[in-house]
């Protein structure tokens, strides 16, 4: 019998997976537990219909990654912070400071755990951020801290 997959069936199938399986097993274990559905003709065009929109949505996703990049890629990001005795900073500039000054400034929200930071910044200075905005597109981008 083939089944479509609307679960993640650990050593079987993934969701949306379309497989032929035995009779027993499809009707006593994957329907009756709803883990996937008759591949009947109606079953098979809703499938179709659930793939293109998840592609439509990546290709949306990835388009909108690519206008970013070419706005905020290589950019030098400005931000203002305290300082103690010797011109180090109280705390250090986060990912979290990083993405809401390029809110401010580009007026695009970035996740800041999509910020990659190569070490903490605890001094003035410059130092290079690399934003992974989808797979296989990244923006560096400069972070200068500045005294406040």
């Amino acid at each position: 019998m083939k089944v479509i997959f609307i679960q993640d069936v650990k050593g079987s199938a993934k969701k949306g997976d379309l497989k032929e399986v035995a009779d027993g097993y499809a009707r006593n274990m994957l329907i009756k537990k709803g883990l996937a559905v008759e591949a009947t003709p109606e079953n098979l065009n809703k499938l179709k219909g659930q793939q293109a929109s998840a592609q439509h949505k990546k290709d949306l996703e990835k388009q909108n990654a690519e206008t970013i990049r070419k706005q905020i890629d290589g950019q030098k990001i400005v931000i203002q912070a305290k300082a103690g005795t010797g011109g180090r900073l109280f705390g250090s500039v986060t990912s979290g400071q990083i993405a809401q000054k390029i809110e401010e400034i580009y007026h695009c929200k970035i996740d800041k755990k999509k910020i990659i930071l190569k070490s903490e910044i605890k001094a003035f200075g410059s130092f290079s951020a690399e934003i992974r905005l989808y797979s296989q597109i990244s923006a560096f981008v400069t972070v200068e801290v500045v005294e406040n």
